[in-house]
């Protein structure tokens, strides 16, 4: 469970910079 949740913070982290990439 805690290799999930992990994998889910690095891919939401991803997911903030590319949503920022593109607001910017």
């Amino acid at each position: 469970m805690g290799k999930f949740i992990q994998e889910f913070k690095e891919f939401a982290l991803k997911g903030n910079v590319m949503d920022m990439a593109v607001g910017i």
